[in-house]
């Protein structure tokens, strides 16, 4: 049986990131959940008032030998607002925060190197404020959260904030995504 990678990250809502990250070739599984706080058995009310320290996170599954953590960061990046503290787009508080969950020390390298290129290149117009942190406790989501926009394309935020990311990674990952 194959042995996947894992790589956490949070980049606002995770109905976002996990419908970006699930378009990917090498991608087994993206699960959505909360990390990053203290709470135990945090659920999406109480992460939702932004005072249990979690944030909205992916956890994905990978093949390495088909998609590299270096490809997983460059679709990260480029599919949020990596320089805005607490917010991504209508969505604010500390739970929508962007962060890396880094599973050992070779993906924190990947990580403060991919960001240090960023900010030099001056890829944004202000600094990258995405928290690098190591993993420590992953909690899934309730179900009605896992593939949310697989099973509600129609709703107006899936429509609104989810379309547009990604028509954006077709058009800028061709290469990266699985098999229409």
């Amino acid at each position: 049986m194959k042995n996947f990678d894992t790589a956490y990250f949070a980049g606002g809502c995770f109905w976002c990131t996990e419908a970006v990250f699930e378009q990917l070739k090498g991608v087994k599984q993206v699960t959505s959940g909360y990390a990053g706080g203290e709470m135990e058995r945090p659920n999406y009310a109480r992460v939702s008032t932004g005072t249990t320290g979690h944030a909205e996170v992916i956890k994905v599954e990978y093949d390495a030998a088909v998609i590299s953590y270096n490809d997983l960061l460059k679709v990260f990046f480029s599919s949020h607002d990596p320089t805005t503290m607490n917010r991504q787009g209508p969505d604010a508080g500390e739970q929508y925060r962007s962060m890396i969950l880094c599973m050992n020390e070779s993906q924190r390298q990947a990580a403060e190197k991919y960001i240090k290129k960023l900010n030099t290149e001056k890829i944004f117009v202000r600094p990258i404020v995405t928290e690098i942190a190591p993993f420590a406790k992953f909690h899934e989501a309730e179900e009605e959260h896992q593939d949310y926009f697989r099973h509600h394309p129609d709703k107006p935020y899936c429509q609104l904030v989810i379309s547009p990311k990604l028509a954006k990674l077709r058009k800028e990952f061709a290469p990266l995504l699985k098999p229409a």
